[in-house]
């Protein structure tokens, strides 16, 4: 557990970078720092490790003052990813990840064991071992930045704006990737961005930070989007937060029927939509023939783009609203187990489940 009790820092020009904060990191969970630039929230992650030390107040790591010890023997035991990753340009990517290992007195041999162990567990392919950081792309340099905070297996691990630098499909990527490894591993992780999106999709618990340096909100990112502590908060969050908030509720909607084929199959005739599947079920696009009366095959130049999915074990109303609505056809396609269509789901379905959510909440 990671304890701000009335921390401050002050800058020798007299700038208040983080003002008298009070804040509890649980155990196992990802909390998230958001906020504008120059709101403290980097301040805040660097000073858990020293980068940058307090002024005032008191930073404890499961109830040890971090000021109390060696600050270079605590940085070896706390995990940090950074902006562009930060490696090392002349070392391979195998000895960029066994780096803390060693400094932490390992073999070579033990280091880079570990090192090729978690570059299976990040995603890395076993070739890119031998290569050097310029001849990754910037999804893999920061795949190797993620790997190197973990091989000497920190429980704390700080990441400072990781994947701001990379473009927005590579960046979806690897906050994926972050859950899944988060899933498995339960490190207590920090995490700053100034996009609310990402702090909502990552964070067990959001810290909202306002210019100053002080703390506005800290809740759960559902309570968060619900609830913003006042007008700041709720301008910041933004004015689609209902739609974000979508994705913190679940309910079961009923499941329409579709109409499938699949390639090499005859299409569906009066332009109606029909979804194409493989010989697992699992949707391939969408296809809308007039012509397919005569029996004309469907092939691969006939598919478009079928939109989101909508998984049904997950129960969000945000992943059915949005299957809905980026469906050509305007039935959002309901999938489960390894990606088996099971049926449709529909805008309205999806309002009439939010009202009925909203209805019992208020009769609790």
């Amino acid at each position: 557990m990671i304890e701000f009790r009335g921390v401050t820092k002050r800058f020798p020009d007299g700038t208040v970078a983080v003002d008298a904060l009070d804040l509890t990191v649980a155990d196992g969970c990802v909390t998230v720092f958001v906020g504008p630039s120059g709101c403290g929230k980097t301040t805040s992650l660097r000073m858990i490790n020293r980068m940058i030390e307090p002024t005032g107040g008191t930073i404890l790591i499961d109830g040890a003052d971090i000021m109390a010890g060696d600050a270079a023997r605590m940085r070896r035991g706390i995990g940090y990813v950074m902006q562009q990753a930060g490696l090392l340009p002349h070392r391979s990517i195998l000895d960029n990840i066994a780096t803390v290992p060693m400094l932490l007195g390992w073999s070579k041999a033990r280091a880079r064991a570990r090192a090729a162990e978690l570059m299976e567990i990040v995603g890395l392919a076993p070739e890119t071992a031998r290569r050097y950081p310029n001849q990754l792309s910037g999804g893999q340099q920061q795949r190797v930045g993620v790997a190197r905070a973990l091989a000497a297996d920190p429980p704390i691990l700080l990441m400072d704006e990781p994947f701001s630098a990379v473009d927005p499909v590579v960046r979806e990527s690897l906050q994926d990737e972050l859950l899944r490894l988060q899933a498995e591993l339960g490190k207590t992780i920090v995490f700053v961005t100034h996009d609310i999106d990402e702090a909502v999709k990552l964070g067990d618990k959001v810290a909202v930070f306002r210019q100053g340096g002080h703390l506005a909100q800290y809740d759960e990112p559902g309570h968060l989007l619900a609830r913003p502590a006042d007008d700041f908060v709720d301008g910041f969050v933004g004015r689609d937060r209902g739609y974000r908030g979508l994705g913190f509720r679940s309910h079961r909607l009923p499941l329409g029927e579709l109409t499938t084929t699949s390639l090499g199959s005859p299409a569906v005739g009066n332009g109606a939509w029909t979804l194409v599947v493989d010989d697992a079920s699992r949707p391939q696009g969408w296809c809308a023939r007039r012509d397919g009366a005569d029996g004309t095959a469907v092939t691969a130049e006939h598919l478009v783009p079928g939109g989101t999915l909508y998984d049904v074990t997950s129960g969000s109303l945000r992943s059915a609203l949005d299957a809905a609505l980026s469906s050509p056809s305007g039935q959002g396609v309901a999938v489960a187990g390894a990606g088996r269509v099971v049926g449709s789901v529909s805008a309205d379905d999806v309002l009439a489940a939010l009202a009925s959510a909203r209805a019992e909440e208020a009769a609790a």
